[in-house]
């Protein structure tokens, strides 16, 4: 069959890709502290255990913020850039859009190492709000690349028709153009708060004292006896991060509907 080994190292690949993912489930509902086959009982205690924990809290409080904060930052960014690049000609259109997209091909090692050199250079304390900065500018190129397309699939006639009509440019903008690509911007925080949830290294490096979840998962990964409860909060992670990706794609899909352009593939 023409093509049916390239699907089958494709299916081949993704198994070796998720079966890690597939097996957190599996190890979060076993009663045994060790991860290994065979498995020795059905039980909810590490959830139980997961939600008892005070410091597992805390790291989950920071994270939410820091997410909340970072989505928010960065589609507002990602909105000026967007609207910037798809409507106006302007000098350095190129090199300071690709300065904006730099973070996605740089290594997040080299990002984290620079901003903290330059954060203690400035005298800066570590804290939340420093890894709300790191996060912002990572997550705004996936902001901005979502919202150009959004941006891109509009009708420019509605805008002139908003002109003639008696609008402002603002008031063209607030009352026409933000409302059609609202699916964008949803896409675009939701797409930005799991990659936010989600991300270690500028955390690790900007921090501070301030745990965020996943610093606190790799600091209990020493500990055996937390394992299991690790497994249950990953097992919640997962399902989290599938949830907001399915609906970030919803409102993707909503938005090319809705501006009838053409669809060239998503998230899912």
């Amino acid at each position: 069959m023409k093509g049916g080994g390239l699907r089958a190292y494709a299916i081949l690949y993704l198994l070796f890709l998720y079966a890690p993912i597939l097996l957190l489930p599996i190890f979060a509902f076993n009663s045994g502290t060790v991860i290994a086959f065979p498995l020795k009982g059905f039980t909810t205690q590490w959830f139980a255990q997961m939600v008892g924990n005070d410091s597992m809290r805390r790291a989950l409080g920071n994270s939410l913020t820091i997410a909340v904060c970072a989505s928010i930052f960065a589609t507002c960014l990602g909105i000026f850039a967007a609207r910037a690049s798809t409507r106006f000609e302007f000098p350095a259109k190129g090199p300071i859009m690709g300065l904006i997209m730099l973070p996605l091909v740089l290594p997040e090692i080299i990002v984290s190492i620079s901003l903290l050199v330059v954060l203690l250079s400035l005298g800066v304390k570590l804290n939340i709000l420093t890894v709300i900065l790191g996060h912002t500018l990572i997550c705004m190129p996936y902001a901005t690349v979502i919202l150009s397309t959004a941006f891109n699939s509009l009708d420019r006639s509605l805008e002139e028709a908003a002109y003639d009509l008696g609008e402002t440019k603002w008031s063209a903008f607030r009352l026409v153009i933000l409302p059609l690509v609202m699916p964008g911007i949803i896409s675009s925080l939701l797409m930005s708060f799991t990659i936010s949830l989600d991300e270690f290294i500028i955390a690790f490096f900007l921090a501070g004292n301030e745990p965020t979840l996943p610093t606190y998962i790799f600091s209990q990964l020493r500990f055996p006896k937390q394992i299991p409860t690790i497994m249950a909060l990953g097992t919640v992670l997962v399902v989290m991060s599938i949830i907001l990706l399915t609906i970030a794609e919803y409102f993707r899909r909503r938005g090319i509907a809705k501006t009838g352009a053409k669809d060239t593939g998503g998230f899912l």
